[in-house]
C-alpha cells in the first residue's frame, strides 16, 4: 500500500517539478532526483555542459520567516556538500567534472510561481 503524501509534501513535489522543468529549459540535463544518503538529500542532480550541478529547491508560501533562498543555512549547505561527496564517491564517472551548488527559490506570485535560480549559491568548504 502506497503512503499518502501530505499537502505540504505534494506542494514540495510540485515545486521540485517546476524547478526541474525550468532548469531543463535553461539547458541543464537531469541525472537524478531526490538523491538520498545517510548525510542528507539532494533534490536535483543535473548536468550543465561539463559541470555537475547539485540543486537545492526551496519553496516558501510566505516570506514572514525569510525568503526561500536565505533558508538554506550553513548547516543545510554542509549536509548537501557531504551528500554530494557521497554521490561522487558512488558515481566516479562524474568525478572529473567541475561541480557547483545551486539554489532554486520558489515563491507564489499571484496565481503563478516566481522561480529564482541562483547558480553557485554556495561553495564547498
Amino acid at each position: 500500500m502506497e503512503k499518502q503524501l501530505s499537502a505540504k509534501q505534494l506542494l514540495g513535489q510540485a515545486a521540485e517539478n517546476a524547478a526541474c522543468e525550468y532548469l531543463q529549459t535553461q539547458g541543464l540535463t537531469l541525472l537524478t532526483r531526490n538523491f538520498h544518503a545517510r548525510q542528507g538529500e539532494i533534490d536535483l542532480v543535473m548536468l550543465e555542459k561539463n559541470t555537475l550541478v547539485f540543486v537545492e529547491v526551496r519553496f516558501r508560501s510566505r516570506s514572514v520567516f525569510g525568503d526561500a533562498a536565505t533558508s538554506v543555512t550553513r548547516a543545510k549547505q554542509q549536509k548537501i556538500i557531504a551528500t554530494a561527496r557521497y554521490f561522487l564517491h558512488h558515481h566516479p564517472k562524474y568525478q572529473s567534472l567541475a561541480a557547483r551548488f545551486d539554489v532554486v527559490a520558489i515563491q507564489p506570485q499571484g496565481q503563478q510561481w516566481h522561480i529564482d535560480w541562483i547558480p553557485a549559491a554556495f561553495l564547498a568548504a
